[in-house]
Order: C-alpha cells, then structure tokens, then sequence
C-alpha cells in the first residue's frame, strides 16, 4: 500500500515596512504550527510570509527570525521549521493575497494573518478542529483590539475598534462573508471555484469580503470559530482622530463599492443598490450632523465621536454611490 499523503497547511502573513513587527510574529506562528502538529497526527504546517516591499525589507528581518527558533517538539526530530519569504513587489492587499495562494500551489489549507496581529494560546489548532468537525470551505475568528498607548475617551466612546457585529456567535454558526485577517481557507475548494482577490480592490480594501462572499455564491460554506482569538495591536498613530475619521469614511466606501460589485451581473440589481446606498449615507450624514451639533452643546463626547463617526461613513457611502474611490492604502 502506498503512504498516505500528509494534510499541508500553511500559514500566511503579509507584511509591508514593519520588519520589527513581523520578526516579533514569526516565533509565535512557529510555536503555533508546533502546536497542531503535535496535537494532530499527519499534519505538515510551514509558515508562509508575502513580503509587498519590492526591496524586500522584511526579509531579513524574517530569516533572522526564522534562524533564531528551536522547535524540538517538530515530528522527526528536526529542529528547525520551514519558513519561508517571498516578495511581491506589485503595491495593494489584493496583489500580496494573490501572491500567497499561488505560493500555496501545493498547500491543502491556508490560513491568513496579519502582521499587526497576535494570535492566543490555541489559536491555529482551534481554527482547524472547528474546520475537520465541520467540512467547512473556510473559518473566521475574532480579532480583538489592544492599544499601543491609552486612547483618549473621545476614542473609546465612538467604538472605533469595536467588532460588535459578531460577538456572541458560537462555533460553528456559518456566516455570508468573512475578513482575512483571521481566517483559514480549503484551497481545494478556492482552486475549484477559481477564485482570486480583486486587484481593483487592492488600495482601497475590501478585496476579502468580495473574494469571501464568491466563496459562498460558489456553494462553499463559512463557518465561526470563537476559540480561534488573535489580537490587533493598535499603535499610536492610529489612535489620531484624523486617522479614525479617515479609517472609517474608507470602510464605508469599500463595503458600498463591494456591494455594488456584487449586484454588477444584475443590473437592475445594481440600481437598487446604489440607491440604498445613497439613501443610507444621506440619512447617516443628517443624523450624523444633528448628533454634532448637539454635542457641541452639550459638551458631550461619546456623542460627537458618535456623530463624526456617522459623518465618516455618510461620505464614504455617499463618494462610492457616486463612483469615487477611497485609497487608505495608497503608496
């Protein structure tokens, strides 16, 4: 009889400018991949990091890394651990995810991280038993936000960071869409749906809740994994009123523009759409306003962070009804 073929998985991280960040990540995700193949039996786990640098900045700062893990428990007997970097130079998320499944070319499973992200105690191998317990095409965990530095009140009262939407689902509650900052993907299905991220979506976001939402047009199912944490670490310069006001306004314009993307074979479809959308932003910008003005006489803070946090997304959705593009991730 021949041997069985082990299960590969693969976990990726992308990374741009922040070699400190990611030479910190590397050890966790080693220890991580250590984890699952010791608690399943026939797993091969590497770590993959897609580096969107041309010059190749984190490179270094990853082997350097990579070099300095021991990982005695790895099957075999074989000290160290695959980790493997590779550059892609074209700018934008969409391009340096593209690059990291064609890296997986011989992967079963992918799971993606971010640099800015620490994962919890479990979290690698609570993403798989959730997928091998359901046959699942993917799994989405929760990320949760920890600050650099302690925001001020305004920060905190307009919930900027909160990831509401999703608290309280239990394993295994299937969801429509997902983000890839925590997530594991059956390539097999991906390959078999011919699926890719948008390089149109590269610079302005929402290249993975488009990518996520074919998944689930195409017949693969999403499911909830609440053990599988990992925590984005916020630094300072994204605690600035002016980054928040500017964060959230490019959500907003990348979630209109992936729902009008949606709605794009269909065109009748489509001008609904984007006549809610407009709608949504009209209403959001008045209330928005009226919740200012108030505050400016009330001197209330949780209601002004409130209310130029529904100014923010009023112009977002307002800007992409009307065809124009936010680009947070512009270079």
């Amino acid at each position: 009889m021949g041997e069985v073929r082990q299960e590969r998985l693969v976990v990726a991280v992308l990374t741009y400018r922040r070699p400190e960040r990611i030479a910190a990540l590397v050890p966790v995700l080693v220890e991580q991949a250590a984890d699952l193949m010791c608690r399943a039996e026939g797993m091969a786990v590497s770590v993959l990091v897609v580096d969107n640098d041309a010059a190749g900045t984190g490179a270094a700062a990853v082997a350097e890394a990579a070099a300095g893990v021991m990982a005695p428990a790895r099957p075999g007997g074989d000290p160290t651990w695959p980790v493997t970097t590779v550059v892609e130079p074209e700018p934008g998320i969409s391009a340096a995810r593209n690059r990291a499944l064609r890296a997986s070319a011989d992967q079963d499973l992918l799971v993606f991280v971010d640099d800015d992200e620490v994962p919890h105690a479990g979290w690698l191998h609570a993403l798989w038993a959730t997928y091998r317990a359901t046959g699942a095409a993917a799994v989405a965990g929760p990320v949760t936000s920890r600050y650099a530095v302690e925001p001020e009140a305004w920060v905190v009262a307009g919930g900027f960071y909160d990831r509401a939407h999703r608290s309280g689902l239990r394993t295994g509650t299937g969801v429509s869409s997902a983000a890839t900052n925590n997530l594991l993907l059956d390539l097999r299905v991906v390959r078999r749906a011919d699926l890719a991220f948008d390089p149109a979506l590269g610079l302005s976001g929402g290249e993975d809740t488009l990518f996520t939402s074919a998944l689930t047009a195409a017949g693969g199912r999403i499911v909830w994994c609440a053990e599988a944490v990992v925590s984005d670490v916020v630094p300072a310069d994204r605690l600035t009123r002016t980054y928040l006001i500017a964060r959230t306004a490019g959500l907003a314009n990348a979630s209109a523009r992936v729902a009008l993307l949606l709605a794009a074979p269909h065109r009748g479809r489509r001008s609904v759409i984007r006549a809610r959308i407009l709608m949504a932003g009209l209403a959001r910008g008045v209330l928005g306003g009226l919740g200012v003005a108030v505050a400016a006489v009330r001197s209330d803070v949780a209601r002004d962070a409130h209310g130029r946090r529904a100014l923010a997304r009023s112009r977002g959705e307002l800007l992409a009804a009307f065809g124009k593009v936010l680009l947070p991730y512009a270079r």
